[in-house]
């Protein structure tokens, strides 16, 4: 054959290559795009995926033991339960309260008696201590002052033991007002009896002393917790705490917080629970003030350098802190869980030899989660720094190999396969962008119409509200690209690939830029990538990568683990958060917290699956489904009663108000104000709109917003720092009729000197008053309060503590008048003017109010749970 011949035979032979590879692509595609209703039956199998393995672990719960099992050295829930109901029986158990002080007190006492008579003497010492204590701390932008506290102290040694490292076990009994407070924290407390029972009555040995601590003020907030650890006698011996509170009733207990810098704490609950729940990035949530709590654990960091666990009950928010948190509500399967948990947790710790010396073991933070329940996963923060960036890495390199195959096998250039893969890729930041704010616009447009919290009683709402719109954000993008440019050159399962790996790029670029601000809750990407990582691993090695839509079924096979966990992650912060949202106040769209999240949840979750929609024919179909699920849920939260965010019991309202008799008066003790009105703080966005349509009448509400630019805090009896933050919120109700409270505050001016200095006079006061009271102190202009008988820190630190300082005072079982001083200085030593302006509060938490403010309180409709008592405020300028 000449050269010419062989030159014409070579091209013949190339295009029929090129022709066979075209028309192969083609076959490809025609054989292997499956109908339309094959895609939208692929998103609803992993809906039934979901439903069917999510959410029955989610809501699992153990078999409670009963007392016929109670040989065994194990937790009864049958007996904790028995426990539970007695202390329910009381009911409210506010501070001050002769249910909290003396009920609740002698009940524990009793239950702590009885199980004394069980020790096992020859293998432990038990001793209790009742402790009463008054102390004062800075909580927040607060003074908070603390009179004749309690707290049931139980230390239990191994017998003659000389230890001076004790474990500490934490929660308190006192409650909210109108709550009987079973779940927050009966739960708990009945746990730590049930612990102590247990541990006493067993002859499995420890090493360290154990101090069970129920602490009888934490709602107060936090003053016991405060009280022990500054000044009980074993309080510098305990090392490790084990904090056990609630925001919720009758599930699984979350592990929310650990350390901090001890990560070798979390290796003790992966070996010790048998139902682990906790997240790290659960953690970081709650540290960052989102959410709209607080709880022991910090005090005992902040004041005794503790280290440990901070585990709370979680599920069933809606009766947190209301009429609701009943017996009824918490089965014993959930005492079986916390138990089980505590239980084995407190016997590990308690011969931890980390506990001998914890600052040696200091470590940094850990990473840790559970999986669906089933097994707990922990790494320390440096190695999961490693593993971030290593997976991270991981991914861009295999995608960079992809291309090259991808090339290969096509007989195209690998530079114009690379330069696909970059429009792709900008077509995957685009849809990541979509996916997170499509959810965002609607919870923004939902709130502009006055209908934030639409999901609040029906959370399966979130579906369609925000989980529809993100998944057609992810898909569209990639979508309408393979629409509008075709591409011939290259089979289209590896046009597919393409988008994939944009996305696999964009949460590796992802996971680094957070792993190097810090954030530890990377760990939920760079898990997401390991599982797309493995499969593109396997896919090249075997080829699978060439052939077809054959690796599909490696990458689903794969995606099944991400998705469950994600899908279980993210549902867990919406249960979670959901009825948090529901007190979260008037001046924040909590949906875009919400919506932020279930994006987020949706893009880890699905970020790879959606974009196998477009194997199928049609994906335009799937989308206008995901449309016309969003566009029907929107529509019902619309115009019908779905999108109403209350139901009685079950989801309530929550509407706090005071019963407000107020009355200033001035320099000469002539009064220039005296009326009477409801102080109210709405707990959720929708405010008073709510209560439109009920028979509550609240002609005349108004905000309170210009009296607080013209009075100290407002002119109304705030009642703690949560009150004074959304003090601008606030509204008032005026009422034609003097309200009447049980009593009013005395204030009594002992004394007025002027020292020696000449420049300075010293006040000395005498308050006598109800469990709850206020001070407000606001100097006048020309005036320095200079000191004062409270924390002097408080009011040297006037950068962090601006006037006007906010005393809140609360007693418990001593219920002595308070005595205090304070002194100002004034540069021309005229001390015969206006000086200061003192506001006095004074709280009858434990009081209903008059007739007529019984009467309004019955009118609230049946889905609004309401906190409410009648409070006085007197205006004094001295």
């Amino acid at each position: 054959m000449g050269d010419k011949d062989k030159l014409i035979s070579d091209a013949e032979s190339l295009q029929d290559t090129t022709t066979t590879t075209t028309e192969r692509h083609a076959k490809h595609a025609r054989k292997l795009n499956r109908p339309w209703y094959f895609g939208a039956g692929f998103l609803l199998f992993w809906a039934m995926l979901f439903v069917s393995i999510v959410l029955p672990l989610f809501y699992r719960l153990p078999t409670p033991l009963t007392e016929h099992d109670s040989n065994q050295g194990v937790f009864i829930a049958e007996r904790a339960h028995k426990t539970l109901a007695g202390l329910a029986s009381i009911g409210t158990k506010v501070v001050g309260s002769q249910h909290n002080e003396v009920e609740t007190v002698q009940f524990l006492l009793r239950e702590v008696e009885l199980i004394k008579q069980q020790v096992l003497l020859e293998y432990y010492d038990i001793e209790i201590d009742v402790q009463i204590a008054s102390g004062s701390y800075v909580h927040w932008t607060m003074l908070n002052l603390y009179q004749g506290v309690q707290n049931i102290v139980i230390k239990l040694s191994p017998k003659n033991s000389a230890s001076e490292t004790y474990l500490l076990v934490n929660s308190h009994f006192d409650s909210k007002p109108t709550s009987p407070s079973v779940g927050d924290a009966g739960h708990m407390v009945t746990t730590i009896l049930e612990v102590l029972r247990v541990i006493s009555t067993s002859k499995q040995p420890f090493q360290h002393p154990i101090v069970f601590l129920l602490n009888g003020a934490e709602e107060n907030p936090l003053q016991a917790s405060h009280a022990f650890i500054t000044q009980h006698k074993w309080a510098k011996f305990c090392k490790v705490v084990i904090n056990l509170d609630a925001a919720g009733s009758g599930g699984r207990e979350i592990l929310f917080q650990s350390g901090p810098n001890n990560s070798w704490l979390v290796k003790y609950y992966k070996d010790s629970a048998l139902h682990p729940f906790g997240t790290t990035m659960g953690e970081e949530i709650f540290q960052t003030g989102l959410l709209p709590s607080d709880t022991d654990f910090g005090i005992f960091n902040t004041y005794g350098n503790l280290v440990g666990f901070d585990i709370a009950q979680c599920i069933n928010g809606f009766v947190y802190h209301t009429k609701y948190d009943e017996l009824d509500v918490i089965p014993q399967g959930a005492l079986q869980n916390t138990g089980d948990n505590i239980l084995n947790l407190v016997r590990a710790l308690a011969n931890a030899p980390e506990l001998l010396d914890v600052k040696a073991f200091a470590s940094g933070h850990a990473i840790f989660f559970d999986f669906l329940g089933l097994f707990f996963v922990s790494y320390s923060s440096s190695n999961g720094e490693y593993l971030n960036y290593g997976v991270a890495g991981a991914a861009i390199i295999l995608v960079f190999v992809s291309l090259w195959r991808i090339a290969a096998v096509s007989n195209v250039a690998t530079e114009d396969v690379q330069r696909w893969g970059i429009l792709l890729l900008i077509t995957q930041v685009v849809a990541f962008v979509l996916g997170l704010a499509l959810p965002i616009v609607v919870a923004y447009a939902l709130d502009k119409y006055g209908l934030a919290l639409s999901y609040y009683s029906r959370p399966i709402l979130v579906v369609g509200l925000y989980v529809c719109p993100s998944l057609v954000g992810l898909s569209l993008p990639s979508t309408i690209y393979y629409t509008l440019f075709k591409n011939p050159k290259v089979s289209f399962a590896h046009y597919i690939q393409l988008a994939l790996h944009g996305h696999a790029v964009v949460l590796a670029a992802l996971g680094i830029a957070l792993t190097a601000y810090g954030l530890r809750s990377t760990y939920v990407i760079t898990w997401t990538l390991i599982f797309y990582v493995i499969p593109l691993a396997i896919n090249l090695l075997t080829t699978l990568h060439d052939r077809g839509y054959a690796w599909t079924t490696i990458l689903k096979l794969f995606q099944i683990v991400p998705f469950l966990y994600n899908g279980y992650l993210f549902y867990t912060f919406v249960v979670v958060l959901t009825p948090m949202m529901g007190r979260y106040g008037t001046a924040t769209n909590p949906d875009l917290i919400v919506s932020a999240l279930t994006a987020l949840g949706t893009i880890l979750s699905m970020g790879f699956l959606i974009l196998l929609v477009n194997m199928f024919r049609r994906p335009s179909v799937v989308f206008v489904i995901l449309l016309g699920a969003s566009a029907l849920t929107i529509y019902g939260a619309l115009y019908t009663d779905i999108g109403f965010p209350y139901r009685p019991k079950t989801n309530v309202e929550r509407v706090n108000y005071l019963q407000v008799h107020r009355t200033f008066y001035e320099y000469d003790g002539t009064v220039s104000r005296d009326d009477s009105g409801y102080v109210f703080q709405f707990q959720d966005r929708r405010g008073p709109t709510a209560l439109q349509n009920s028979n509550v009448d609240l002609t005349g509400l108004v905000s309170l917003e210009a009296d607080c630019g013209k009075y100290m805090m407002c002119g109304v009896p705030l009642y703690d720092h949560r009150w004074v933050k959304s003090r601008l919120t606030t509204m008032w109700l005026p009422r034609e009729q003097p309200i009447e409270t049980p009593s009013r505050p005395t204030l009594k001016l002992l004394s007025k000197t002027v020292l020696s200095d000449g420049l300075t006079v010293r006040f000395e006061f005498e308050l006598t008053g109800p469990d709850h009271t206020s001070v407000f102190l606001q100097p006048y202009a020309d005036v320095t309060l200079s000191r004062w008988s409270f924390l002097q820190s408080y009011l040297d630190n006037t950068t962090s503590y601006p006037p006007p300082f906010h005393i809140y005072f609360s007693y418990g079982i001593v219920t002595t008048p308070l005595n205090f001083f304070f002194e100002l200085k004034k540069s021309n030593g005229d001390f015969n003017v206006e000086l200061i302006e003192v506001g006095l509060a004074g709280h009858f938490l434990q009081s209903v109010g008059d007739a007529e403010s019984v009467e309004f309180a019955n009118s609230f409709p049946s889905y609004a749970a309401i906190v409410q008592w009648p409070a006085s405020y007197q205006r004094y300028i001295y």
